[in-house]
């Protein structure tokens, strides 16, 4: 079966960066569209960003361009989402999701999540 299975969450000062990574079992991450989303307490997950299948793509969500990056290693089979300037609204739980086609609104697979906490 499918697992995403994220890392590298932890507690960072504001201006920091950290690295999450989404290790795959189960389907090979450059055939998927890979997202990251977020979730803060009291609020609605929300897009962080995505890499599409073959080519790469990507695309973010206007509140985190130009500060964090998604990135693939296909060999191990592991997204990576690259958070530099982090700011204290950066503190959510991050997942890791993956769907087959954009003619599927809904991501099929999603991970437990990681818990990123930026102090001020």
């Amino acid at each position: 079966q499918v697992q995403l299975v994220e890392s590298g969450g932890g507690l960072v000062q504001a201006g920091g960066s950290l690295r999450l990574s989404c290790a795959a079992s189960g389907l090979f991450v450059n055939r998927y569209i890979m997202a990251w989303f977020r979730q803060a307490p009291g609020k609605e997950r929300e897009f962080v960003g995505r890499i599409t299948k073959s080519v790469g793509s990507t695309y973010y969500s206007d509140s985190v361009k130009g500060r964090f990056t998604i990135s693939r290693d296909n060999a191990k089979n592991t997204v990576y989402l690259q958070m530099n300037s982090l700011k204290p609204e950066d503190t959510a739980v991050y997942y890791c999701a993956a769907k087959n086609s954009d003619y599927v609104v809904d991501y099929s697979y999603w991970g437990q999540g990681t818990q990123v906490t930026v102090s001020s």
